[in-house]
């Protein structure tokens, strides 16, 4: 007899066992800011201006006091004060859209009243660390790296990034309207903090960019540029649309990605008439020509897909956009389970139409450890994920592997869980190894948190970590 599905579900009293995710349509919402003492008279015209929003971002912990005041405690702020001063690789920025979104169902209810929120909330915990975040022990993993994908190492020019045969990375500027704390590029974007002295591009920004479009223009093998920084949100507008225009114009260019968070961090930059107007100039052209004009985000957390950023992402489609793409960062404690990544991927493609499109191991940069899972939790993560969202909606987990690229996480050739040693193969030669035999036979490495592993992995690392370390040229500014 053949047994169905439902009958197969069934407990042994005969009610339905029930499945390990239920799908549930949640309502966007946009948190109330007016719940913080500083900003308990902005209106929702101030609110919704870009520029409104540009110039109260928070950038040091008097002006954050200045918006929370006593909600959150003493205990905090000196938490905060600490990291600064000694772990934080990035400077704090926070547009008020973006700080908005941390504990946004917490009530005010007095002094202090918010202090175990913000401690425990997840777009907190990546974009305003605090020190007893971080690990006592192994703050930094041996191989940890400034540049940790060595794309400094494959600028065909300054700041173009050539790695994979028929794509490029165009970091046209290092800023952003926010700084994460995990920032890959953590080595170029942003200022300088006492830990890192930032590295700084030497040509002009028009010349820089003259340089990256005349190697474009003498690469026939280049289809795909992902149009980054930093974020493009930062660019002046018309900089950044004469760029695209020439991209347009060179024909073997048939993608085209904006890169910028600032679609969920500052939705109002996108808002703008000025950015709507010229993404549908752009749009126009870029249909006229077949060439695939995207726009790609980075959302860690689905409480950050909010009625703006859905209206952003709508604004952009209207443009003429053919898709805008959630590029976000797998980090222990937000969005480290099955049910945080399929809410966020459902807040995404429900809320705002934004495709779920990658999830990226964080990479192995300084003071990273405690938000980088291993390589077996990944693996766990994208098995738990399949089946619930559509196949062309259905998020790829990534491994970003140091001179190799992005590897789903179960292509993983070699795997020694008790060190923590992954082990990757690739198919394609990147620009510095044109002239490299074995750069296709060759196993490339990736390392797992010390603290995932087994006893006997980490007694080995410890013994071990001093010789294995790959130390950052003292000369560009690493303060261990």
């Amino acid at each position: 007899m053949t047994e169905t599905l439902d009958e197969a579900v069934q407990a042994a009293d005969g009610r339905a066992l029930p499945q390990p995710y239920s799908y549930r349509q949640t309502p966007l919402v946009e948190p109330d800011w007016r719940r913080f003492p500083g900003w308990a008279d902005v209106t929702d015209e101030e609110w919704r201006s870009a520029q409104w929003q540009r110039s109260h971002c928070v950038k040091n912990v008097a002006q954050l006091r200045g918006v929370l005041g006593d909600l959150v405690d003493e205990r905090f702020y000196a938490d905060l004060e600490a990291d600064i001063a000694q772990a934080a690789t990035m400077s704090m920025l926070l547009p008020p859209q973006m700080l908005n979104t941390m504990a946004p169902s917490v009530p005010a209810e007095g002094a202090g009243s918010l202090t175990e929120a913000f401690y425990a909330d997840a777009v907190r915990l990546y974009m305003l660390p605090v020190l007893s975040d971080r690990r006592v022990q192994w703050t930094s993993h041996p191989h940890a790296t400034r540049d940790s994908l060595h794309e400094h190492e494959m600028w065909a020019v300054e700041g173009l990034t050539h790695r994979y045969p028929t794509k490029v990375l165009a970091e046209l500027l290092p800023t952003c309207p926010q700084y994460c704390g995990h920032c890959t590029r953590m080595d170029l974007v942003g200022n300088s903090t006492p830990q890192v002295d930032k590295l700084k591009f030497v040509a002009k920004p028009d010349a820089r960019l003259t340089e990256m479009l005349d190697y474009l223009r003498r690469s026939p093998g280049v289809r795909d540029v992902v149009v980054s920084g930093g974020d493009v949100a930062n660019l002046p507008w018309p900089r950044l649309e004469s760029f695209v225009a020439a991209l347009l114009e060179i024909d073997n260019i048939k993608d085209i990605r904006l890169a910028s968070k600032a679609l969920m961090g500052l939705p109002q930059h996108w808002l703008q008439d000025e950015v709507r107007e010229g993404m549908a100039r752009l749009a126009g052209v870029a249909r006229e020509r077949g060439v695939g004009l995207a726009i790609h985000t980075h959302v860690n957390a689905a409480q950050s897909v909010t009625p703006l950023v859905a209206e952003a992402a709508r604004a952009m489609f209207e443009a003429g956009v053919r898709d805008v793409r959630n590029q976000g960062v797998l980090m222990r404690g937000i969005n480290d389970s099955v049910e945080k990544l399929l809410d966020l991927s459902f807040a995404l493609l429900d809320g705002a139409g934004i495709m779920p499109y990658y999830f990226y191991m964080c990479d192995m940069i300084p003071g990273a450890e405690h938000w980088r899972l291993s390589v077996w939790e990944a693996q766990a993560l994208q098995h738990g994920i399949m089946g619930y969202l559509p196949g062309f909606a259905t998020p790829r987990i990534v491994c970003d592997v140091p001179y190799v690229g992005k590897r789903w996480v179960h292509q993983v050739h070699e795997y020694d869980r008790e060190r923590g040693i992954s082990y990757w193969t690739k198919n394609y030669r990147t620009g510095i190894e044109t002239a490299d035999s074995e750069a296709l036979s060759r196993t490339y490495e990736y390392y797992d948190p010390i603290y995932t592993l087994p006893a006997a992995g980490q007694d080995w690392w410890t013994r071990h970590a001093a010789d294995a370390a790959v130390h950052a040229d003292p000369s560009r500014g690493v303060h261990s």
